[in-house]
């Protein structure tokens, strides 16, 4: 649950990315919020970054990216859908929109929006990379939501490389799985055809650079013949 001010600044920032295409200064921020200090705004955006409704942008001045809204910000129809399900986790989306809206098919091609069953392969590393896990024993049950047209998996995250995505240690990534995706896209990327890691998508030229969204580990590049895309993030789910 957001606090009054929270909600407020969330809103404000929100205004500002759809007005200019870029989020307000901590200035504006203080001011809109009639607060004396910009400490004051430090704090509430930790507390939205901690709870997922943002993430700042690495290395980019005044770069915010809102992850989700609040139920009560949200028209009627997807607030409702969000509640689908019998479980209770924190549910974070890298992008929301239209697409949030929509009933997503079960693998029969019956559209609905009662959770889905995903197989949950095992652990990838968010630091070094490891062997993906193919354990077919074990699912786990997502809202319809989160979940595209496509054929989709999910993974537990090993490790500390993308917090600055707000990608946590234990969280449950869902993957769309797909050979190719867009630039800048948080993807499962399998190297050398043994290792597997989570990484956002750099491409340049004929090289492919996988970046870590955390400044103690090191953007790996490489030839694009050694790189498979094996999926993309579409959805992060988090148990507290």
């Amino acid at each position: 649950m957001l606090t009054k001010k929270q909600h407020e600044l969330l809103a404000f920032i929100q205004s500002r990315l759809e007005k200019d295409g870029v989020s307000p200064s901590f200035d504006e921020m203080k001011d809109a919020l009639n607060l004396k200090s910009k400490s004051g705004i430090h704090r509430l955006i930790t507390g939205l970054e901690e709870r997922g409704f943002i993430r700042r942008l690495p290395h980019r001045a005044r770069a915010l990216e809102i992850l989700k809204l609040p139920e009560s910000a949200l028209p009627t129809e997807k607030a409702a859908a969000r509640r689908t399900g019998t479980f209770s986790p924190s549910v974070i989306r890298p992008n929301f929109g239209d697409r949030a809206a929509v009933s997503h098919p079960r693998p029969d091609g019956e559209a609905t929006d009662e959770p889905v069953t995903l197989p949950l392969y095992g652990k990838i590393a968010a630091g070094t990379p490891i062997e993906a896990l193919r354990d077919h024993s074990n699912s786990i049950e997502v809202p319809a939501t989160l979940l595209t047209r496509g054929e989709h998996y999910a993974l537990t995250v090993e490790g500390d490389s993308m917090i600055g995505a707000g990608i946590h240690n234990g969280d449950t990534v869902i993957i769309e799985r797909c050979s190719t995706a867009d630039n800048g896209s948080i993807v499962v990327a399998l190297i050398d055809e043994e290792e597997v890691t989570l990484k956002r998508l750099r491409k340049k030229g004929n090289s492919v650079a996988l970046e870590a969204a955390n400044e103690a580990y090191e953007t790996r590049i490489f030839g694009p013949d050694r790189v498979k895309l094996q999926g993309k993030l579409v959805g992060l789910m988090r148990t507290y």
